[in-house]
């Protein structure tokens, strides 16, 4: 039986449609043909740099074409994915390295000088390459990998290691979370199945490539054998402007990115007369959010997507036609979806024992896209993996339609403006300031982001920090995203018997009148 592999999934959908292109961006058009011989370099040239079969390749960019082909260039070397989140500290990204140890760290120019401490001894001895052509002591640049013959794909699938994305972490530390070629494929194959991408398809991908979300979208394109509307990154008026340029037919966006849309200089509806469906994930669509969306383009269909990294991005999708008619009227548009073909669902109780329909407990997910673990660290994939089964950490339930319901999530994780921010990292980072004696950190409601990071910070003895000292401080240690966006100092925290911060009690005056503790 042939194993499902990245590359091999997507030479046999562009095999006849070379001439058909590929991915646009910054005005350039790359055809299939051009793409798939560049990667074919590409993986020549990492070859040479000792690149073997399940060696990391670290990626380290902004968004382009280049990026596209870097996803099939590494795998088709035999290599694993590693992208590194640009929006991350030099501290974050440095974890990272020494932690996936890459044999070939990629760096697009513009980030080579922002993160000079990450090249300066701390990138763990791997092969530099500079995405460009300047001249850098101690660096390699782009041509001297495409300078190479094509070679074959290297013909890793199946269950071999494709790639590690990572993720915040409960404990304070970045996770990789290693993900199959089999299963990601076969997740982005079901999705396609359903509605989403369908072939010749002309994708907006707008969200950072180093995010899983966007990566899925690029593969649902390229088996789609359709075309990558790259953005460099999110603007509403460019958005916009390159979704009508562009005749965009499929986008990926957040709910924010819809809302600042609506709300951006010069909406003009007329622009999205060409897009048919929109994919949103990260969290549910506000109610005005979608009345607005779809009273200015009727025509548009809506795919809300929920899973996480540990499942090859997908579980669950809530169709187009739950967001109209007899279903919006019976609110089954707030639900996040059906399992996805390769997904089984379980709501399970504290005792592990599945519930009945409609009681509320903790989402459990099984199939072909569930993660293979957590890159060295077996004791925590023993704790989210257990016979078979991911523990989501989401509290959910289930209706008499099938529809998963998320009411609540039971890890300690914030989800804001589409970017998932684990409580423990920013409180790790604010424990290091001088002047804080403890610290919570909670996400609370926010009307343009979701849910906003906000910290309840305890002073030491005889000190008086300030909001401004306390947000400089976290944005020299984690990226600027995941740093609080309001501080309240208290004198105490609310505690258990057992000293365990009550965070429900820090919460619940934020969230009176909501329907739900999820964004």
């Amino acid at each position: 039986m042939t194993k499902i592999g990245y590359v091999s999934s997507m030479l046999a959908v562009t095999a006849d449609h070379r001439d058909r292109p590929a991915v646009t961006f910054g005005g350039q058009v790359v055809s299939w043909g051009e793409l798939l011989d560049r990667a074919a370099r590409l993986a020549a040239g990492l070859r040479a740099l000792g690149v073997r079969d399940g060696d990391r390749v670290a990626i380290l960019s902004a968004n382009s074409d280049l990026y596209m082909a870097l996803y099939l260039a590494v795998p088709w070397a035999g290599g694993v994915l590693a992208p590194l989140n640009n929006r991350w500290s030099v501290e974050e990204n440095a974890y990272a390295i020494a932690d996936c140890e890459p044999t070939v760290l990629l760096a697009s120019g513009e980030l080579i000088a922002a993160n000079a401490a990450l090249f300066e001894g701390r990138h763990g001895g791997a092969t530099l390459v500079a995405l460009d052509e300047t001249p850098r002591e101690g660096w390699l640049n782009l041509s001297d990998l495409l300078a190479h013959v094509p070679i074959p794909d290297a013909g890793r699938g199946g269950e071999d290691l494709l790639a590690l994305f990572y993720t915040g972490g409960t404990t304070g530390r970045s996770k990789g979370v290693m993900l199959s070629h089999a299963g990601f494929v076969s997740n982005s194959m079901a999705m396609r199945d359903i509605g989403i991408c369908p072939d010749a398809c002309r994708m907006l991908v707008v969200a950072p490539l180093f995010h899983l979300a966007a990566a899925a979208a690029l593969t649902m394109v390229m088996l789609a054998a359709g075309t990558a509307v790259i953005a460099p990154a999110f603007d509403p008026a460019g958005t916009l402007d390159l979704i009508a340029e562009q005749d965009v037919t499929d986008a990926l966006l957040v709910p924010t990115m819809v809302q600042m849309l609506l709300d951006g200089p010069g909406f003009d509806a007329g622009k999205l007369s060409n897009l048919k469906t929109v994919m949103y994930g990260a969290s549910p669509m506000p109610e005005a959010t979608i009345d607005r969306i779809m009273d200015a383009a009727p025509h548009l269909d809506f795919f809300q997507c929920y899973g996480m990294t540990e499942v090859s991005c997908t579980a669950t999708v809530l169709k187009p036609e739950y967001h109209r008619g007899e279903h919006r009227a019976a609110g089954r548009h707030r639900g996040a979806g059906v399992p996805l073909p390769t997904a089984e669902l379980m709501i399970v109780g504290e005792d592990g024992q599945a519930l009945a329909q409609g009681e509320v407990g903790e989402i459990l997910v099984r199939g072909k896209g569930v993660m293979l673990g957590y890159w060295n660290q077996p004791e925590m994939t023993a704790e989210a993996l257990r016979n078979g089964w991911m523990h989501t950490g989401d509290g959910g339930r289930l209706d008499d339609h099938g529809i998963l319901y998320v009411v609540d999530r039971i890890k300690d994780m914030i989800v804001s403006g589409g970017e998932n921010v684990y409580s423990a990292e920013v409180e790790s980072a604010l424990t290091k300031h001088p002047d804080v004696a403890q610290c919570a950190v909670i996400g609370v409601p926010d009307e343009r982001w979701g849910e906003r990071v906000h910290a309840v910070v305890v002073a030491r003895p005889g000190t008086q920090p300030s909001v401004q000292s306390i947000t400089d401080h976290c944005r020299a240690l984690i990226a600027g995203y995941k740093c609080p966006r309001s501080v309240e100092f208290r004198d105490a925290l609310p505690l258990s018997a057992a000293g365990k911060v009550l965070k429900a009690d820090l919460r619940a005056p934020f969230w009176q009148g909501h329907s739900r503790n999820v964004a």
